[in-house]
C-alpha cells in the first residue's frame, strides 16, 4: 500500500505560533499511530506566494506545489488562530486557490485557537462550513485551545492533547476506510483510544 499523504495547514502568520504548535502536536500523534512522516505548512512563510495570485491559473510555480500538496493530500490537520472571529484572510485564501473536486470524502481534522473559551465555536460555525462547501469529510472532534492549554509554545494541556489524540483515532479510522473503499488494504494503524 502507498504511504498515504498527511498535511498540516497552520494559518497562523506569527511565529511562534500555538495554532502551529497545536498542528504540530496533532501531526506528532498521528505519526506516532501510524508511522508516516506529516507535512506542515506554515501559512506564515506561504502566505506571500499565494498572494502574488488572485486565481489559480495565476500561481507561480512555488505557489502552484503548494495547493498541489494540499489537493493531493489523502488527510488534512487545518489549524487557525481565531481572528475578528474567523479563520485567518490567509487560510482562506488558500482555500479559494484549490479545485474543490480534489477534497470529496477527504477527512479533515479542524482545530484553531483563540484568547479566550468565547471562540471555542469558531471550528463549528467557521471552518466546518468551508469544508462543507468542498465536500471534504470533516471530523466530529474538533480540537480548540486558548493560551493556558500551551507552556513556551508547547501544548500542555491534557485534556487538550487526549481531545487531539481522539480526533487522530477518528481521522486514522476514516483514512483506512477509504483505503479499503479504494481496493487497497488498509495501513497498520494501532488506532485504539
Amino acid at each position: 500500500m502507498t504511504k498515504p499523504s498527511i498535511v498540516g495547514v497552520s494559518g497562523s502568520l506569527t511565529r511562534p505560533s500555538r495554532t502551529t504548535a497545536l498542528v504540530q502536536a496533532i501531526l506528532d500523534c498521528i505519526q506516532a499511530r501510524s508511522g508516516v512522516a506529516p507535512k506542515l505548512i506554515e501559512l506564515v512563510d506561504s502566505a506571500p506566494h499565494l498572494f502574488t495570485a488572485l486565481t489559480p491559473d495565476r500561481l507561480a510555480a512555488e505557489a502552484k506545489r503548494l495547493v498541489e500538496t494540499v489537493e493531493q493530500a489523502d488527510l488534512l490537520v487545518i489549524g487557525t488562530p481565531v481572528y475578528r472571529a474567523s479563520y485567518t484572510g490567509a487560510l482562506k485564501h488558500l482555500f479559494d486557490l484549490v479545485h474543490h473536486e480534489a477534497f470529496v470524502g477527504k477527512p479533515v481534522i479542524l482545530t484553531a485557537t483563540g484568547g479566550s473559551h468565547l471562540h471555542g465555536l469558531v471550528t463549528e460555525h467557521q471552518l466546518r462550513p468551508l469544508f462543507g462547501f468542498l465536500n471534504a469529510l470533516t471530523l466530529p472532534t474538533t480540537v480548540y485551545a486558548v493560551e493556558t492549554d500551551f507552556l513556551d509554545y508547547r501544548v500542555s494541556s491534557q485534556k487538550i492533547l487526549d481531545r487531539a489524540n481522539r480526533s487522530v483515532v477518528e481521522a486514522l479510522t476514516q483514512l483506512d476506510r477509504r483505503h479499503i473503499d479504494s481496493g487497497e488494504r488498509p495501513g497498520r494503524r494501532a488506532v485504539s483510544a
